[in-house]
């Protein structure tokens, strides 16, 4: 079955973890032992019905405040497809949590209380995942049963939501009307609503394809391991071992090493099932070529036309996650981009964006915890990259900090695609 990866955001307290744990609860992916443990602290909370929140909020200190922290990930399946989805946090100190959570996600959920329409956390979140590369978002107007299921409340907050998504150029969105806590549109439709006919959340997400506009594309393989046996009989044998970041390759398919530029051929490729003609995005393979080339990891085997940039400077959007240390000008740090490892310097730091407008804020010189900003980048080694809007993994990294190992921000190379950042 396909998977699909799913982020919710939204402002606090406007429902997400409800949300998944009706979800969750509805569809049956609910372990025994789970549910057992959050029926028994709903009864202490003096809840007079199961808190589905407690399903994933898994912190003791997420418990007791009743808010998410950390990102949470829950793991589900239908008949028809598995999800994984993860449950970021809403509170604006959380921010670099959201943008973990959502980095890798095909989809976002955006949550709004329908008592309070949008907030200002329900477009930070937004503007985030539009930023993070995600065109396909579900926006659920929650607890409609506390404004008794008012249709012009609903219409009211789809119009204005939409307004924002077409300044973000996002138009894989749908609206749904939705109670997390009764239960309406999520799994199942409503009676309360019959004037929604689209149908509920879940067979929304079960239907969607999120690779209708995806075409073929030139292939992408950072190595990640060379193969040398110590065998004996095995002692010509050579492979270069890695996941397939986009495209595809084939038996038989000229390729180019990067960033030397070296061009051979493919002349095996192995998987943990055997050996197969052709491999395709997101399978891990081990691929043989038809010369004897240095090729190691952070090296990319690469289709050899359409081939990525090989670079040492870059532009690119930093998230800054550390609450120890702030990005400036002239700071050195290390960047782990696909498998290749290296030590960069901030050679400028070009503006702090205002995540609520997109406009460049004048006057920056640093970046704190949770700041957004266009840095420019040098490598001491040379970097195999493509523009993260056209690959979310040639075109990510993150920061480390050499002295503590921490990882301190996270990065897309090249412009995410909004101009120069024109207020929305």
């Amino acid at each position: 079955m396909e998977l699909l990866r799913l982020a919710t955001a939204g402002s606090v307290d406007d429902g997400k973890s409800t949300l998944i744990g009706r979800l969750l609860y509805d569809s049956k992916a609910i372990y025994d032992d789970v549910l057992a443990s959050a029926l028994e602290v709903s009864k202490r909370q003096s809840a007079e019905y199961l808190n589905l929140a407690l399903l994933t909020d898994g912190l003791r200190a997420e418990r007791e405040q009743g808010v998410t922290i950390d990102v949470a990930y829950r793991y589900f399946a239908t008949p028809k497809r598995k999800f994984i989805l993860a449950d970021t946090p809403g509170h604006i100190q959380y921010t670099r949590n959201m943008v973990t959570g959502a980095s890798t996600a095909d989809m976002a959920l955006i949550i709004i209380d329908a008592r309070n329409g949008v907030v200002e956390q329900s477009r930070r979140h937004t503007v985030i995942a539009s930023l993070l590369g995600i065109r396909h978002i579900a926006v659920c107007v929650n607890k409609m049963d506390l404004v008794n299921y008012d249709q012009d409340r609903f219409d009211s907050i789809s119009d204005e939501f939409q307004e924002l998504l077409d300044g973000l150029n996002v138009h894989g969105s749908r609206f749904f009307p939705i109670s997390a806590l009764e239960g309406d549109n999520v799994v199942t439709g409503s009676d309360h609503m019959p004037w929604y006919t689209d149908g509920p959340l879940l067979a929304y997400l079960e239907d969607m394809d999120t690779n209708e506009h995806i075409e073929e594309r030139p292939l992408r393989l950072p190595v990640q391991y060379v193969i040398r046996p110590l065998r004996h009989e095995y002692h010509d044998y050579r492979s270069y071992a890695g996941t397939i970041a986009d495209g595809s390759v084939r038996v038989g398919q000229d390729v180019e090493i990067l960033p030397s530029g070296k061009i051979t051929q493919i002349v095996a490729i192995e998987t943990p099932d055997g050996e197969v003609q052709e491999a395709s995005n997101g399978m891990a393979i081990s691929v043989r070529l038809a010369d004897d080339f240095d090729v190691s990891r952070g090296d990319m085997i690469t289709a050899s036309v359409d081939a990525p940039r090989t670079t040492q400077t870059f532009d690119a959007t930093v998230c800054w996650m550390s609450d120890s240390s702030q990005l400036t000008q002239g700071s050195m740090l290390r960047i782990k981009h696909t498998t290749r490892t290296t030590k960069v310097m901030i050679t400028g730091l070009d503006c702090q964006i205002d995540i609520n407008t997109l406009s460049a804020l004048p006057g920056c010189t640093s970046l704190g915890l949770n700041d957004i900003g266009r840095v420019s980048i040098r490598t001491s080694t040379p970097l195999v990259c493509d523009d993260y809007t056209y690959n979310r993994t040639t075109g990510s990294f993150i920061l480390i900090d050499e002295s503590t190992n921490e990882t301190v921000g996270a990065g897309m190379i090249g412009s995410p695609g909004f101009g120069d950042f024109g207020s929305i």
